[in-house]
C-alpha cells in the first residue's frame, strides 16, 4: 500500500492534541488540468511552505502540491522542539569538514532559529528553553564539554550545564544524572506554525493545491510534475516531501529513509504538572531512541518516544509509549493518554540533513532526523535563494555528510532494524 495512506485517511489530520487545538482552514482545491509556474514545490510542510513563501517574496510564481493537506505530515505532528545546531556536535562537524565550514554551518543553524521566531504566529506560542537529560555522569560530562566548545568557539552563551541536583530540580525524574539547559533553543505548537506558514505563503501569492499526490517528475527545462489529475510545468522543482515522499526520486531515496515516531498527550494534569516539570521547557534525553516531552498550554504532558521502521504503525502504540513515560515519571502512574498519534520522518545515515541538487533545476531537502523544526524551513529558504540565482548558502548546507544507505532503498529498512535493535538493547542495559 502507498505509504502516504497506510496510516492515515486521505486529507484528514491525525487524532492529535495539535489537530484538536487548531482552527484548520477549509480544504483547498485539487490540481486539475495543466498549470505553469516558475517554481513547483512538492510537499506543504515546513520545508516546502517556507521555500514557497521565500520564492514568492522574490517575485517568483509558485505552486505547492500536497498529497493530503498543508501541515498534514511530520511538520504538524512532531514534538515541537526547536533545537540548536544539528544532530551531530559542532566539534564533530569541525573534525569532518574543517573549522571554517563548521562555523558557516553553525551560523546557518542560528539563523534558522531566528527565522522561525520571526515567522511563527503568536498562537504557535514559541517558548524558549530545551533541556537535555543524561542517564549517566559520563553522558552529562560529554554534554558539558559540547556546551563549553560552543561557548569557546562561537561565543554561544545560552547553555547552562546541569548537575544531578539542578537537572532534577527542573525535570523531576530520578533517572537523570545531569545534562544541560539551552535557553537559545525552544518549543512551539508545530501545526499552528505550519498553518501560519501556509497562510503567509498564500498571502504572498502562492497557490497551494491539496489532495494532489505527485506521481512523477519528468526532468527537463522546464520540468513537468504530474499528479493524478493534472500537471505543472515549472522552471524549477523543489522536493520537500521528506519521510512522506513515496519513492518518486531515487537520489533522495538512496540517502533518506522514512521511520515512524509516536507521541501521546495525557489528560490535563492540573497542579500535578509541577511534579513533572518545574519550568515551561521542552526536554530530550540521551537515549539513542530518544524520549522527548514538554507540557502543553493546558498542562498535559506531550510525551514522545519509541520508533518503528516498517511502513505501518504498530497496532498498539499506547502501551509501550505509556511504559516509557512511567519509567521516567513514576508519579504519573494511572494517568491516561487522551490522544496518541504517530508520524513519519526522514533520517539519514549520519543523522544530518540531505541537501541535494538532483539536476540543474531540481533541488531537494530531507532527512532532518528529528532535528528539523527550525532546519527544515531554513533549508526551504536556501532552496528559494538557489532557484532565484543565489546558490552559495544552499551549497554550504549541501556539504553536510550524508552517505547513501548500504544496499539502497530495498535493504535500508532491514539493516536499520537490526542496528536499532542493538541500540535499543544498549538503552535498556544502560551501556
Amino acid at each position: 500500500m502507498n505509504p502516504l495512506y497506510r496510516n492515515d485517511k486521505a486529507g484528514e489530520f491525525p487524532d492529535s492534541w495539535y489537530a484538536a487545538t487548531v482552527n484548520a482552514p477549509p480544504l483547498r482545491p485539487e490540481l486539475r488540468g495543466a498549470a505553469q509556474a516558475d517554481v513547483c514545490v512538492i510537499g506543504a510542510g515546513f520545508t516546502g511552505l517556507t521555500a514557497a513563501l521565500r520564492a514568492a517574496q522574490k517575485g517568483l510564481s509558485v505552486i505547492v502540491l500536497d498529497a493530503h493537506r498543508a501541515g498534514f505530515g511530520a511538520s504538524g505532528r512532531n514534538g515541537g522542539q526547536v533545537g540548536s545546531g544539528y544532530n551531530q556536535s559542532q566539534s564533530w562537524l569541525a573534525q569532518k569538514l574543517g573549522d571554517g565550514p563548521a562555523r558557516a554551518l553553525w551560523d546557518l543553524s542560528e539563523e534558522a532559529k531566528s527565522d522561525l521566531r520571526a515567522l511563527a504566529p503568536p498562537d504557535a506560542r514559541y517558548t524558549p528553553g530545551v533541556a537535555h537529560g543524561a542517564y549517566s555522569a559520563a553522558e552529562a560530562a560529554a554534554e558539558h564539554a559540547d556546551a563549553d566548545y560552543l561557548s569557546r568557539t562561537y561565543g554561544y552563551d545560552q547553555i547552562t550545564p546541569q548537575d544531578k541536583s539542578s537537572i532534577q530540580s527542573i525535570v523531576q525524574t530520578p533517572l537523570y544524572h545531569g545534562g544541560i539547559l539551552d535557553m537559545g533553543a525552544g518549543h512551539i505548537h508545530p501545526l499552528r506554525y505550519a498553518l501560519g506558514l501556509a497562510a503567509a505563503a498564500e498571502e504572498a501569492g502562492v497557490q497551494i493545491y491539496e489532495m494532489s499526490e505527485v506521481h512523477h517528475i519528468a526532468k527537463g527545462d522546464p520540468a513537468t510534475v504530474r499528479t493524478g489529475r493534472g500537471h505543472v510545468s515549472a522552471n524549477h522543482v523543489i522536493i520537500a516531501g521528506n519521510g512522506y515522499l513515496p519513492g518518486i526520486e531515487r537520489k533522495v531515496a538512496a540517502k533518506v529513509m522514512p521511520i515512524n515516531s509516536f507521541i501521546g498527550a495525557t489528560e490535563p494534569l492540573g497542579e500535578r504538572a509541577a511534579s513533572v516539570l518545574s519550568r515551561d521547557i521542552a526536554v530530550a534525553d540521551s537515549k539513542f531512541v530518544v524520549n522527548y516531552y514538554r507540557l502543553s498550554e493546558d498542562n498535559r504532558l506531550l510525551f514522545g518516544g519509541r520508533e518503528s521502521y516498517g511502513i505501518g504503525f504498530p497496532s498498539d502504540i499506547e502501551t509501550a509509549l505509556h511504559a516509557r513515560m512511567i519509567n521516567l515519571f513514576p508519579q504519573l502512574a494511572g494517568v491516561r493518554f487522551d490522544h496518541v498519534w504517530g508520524g513519519t520522518l526522514g533520517i539519514t545515515m549520519s543523522r544530518l540533513p540531505a541537501i541535494q541538487r538532483i539536476s540543474d533545476n531540481i533541488l531537494s531537502a530531507a532527512g532532518f532526523s528529528g532535528h528539523g523544526v527550525a532546519l527544515s524551513g531554513f533549508a526551504g529558504k536556501l532552496m528559494a535563494e538557489a532557484v532565484a540565482g543565489q546558490a552559495g548558502r544552499f551549497d554550504v548546507m549541501s556539504t553536510l555528510p550524508t552517505p547513501s544507505f548500504p544496499g539502497g532503498a530495498a535493504f535500508r529498512a532491514p539493516l536499520l532494524t537490526v542496528a536499532m535493535t542493538w541500540y535499543a538493547m544498549r538503552d535498556r542495559l544502560g551501556i
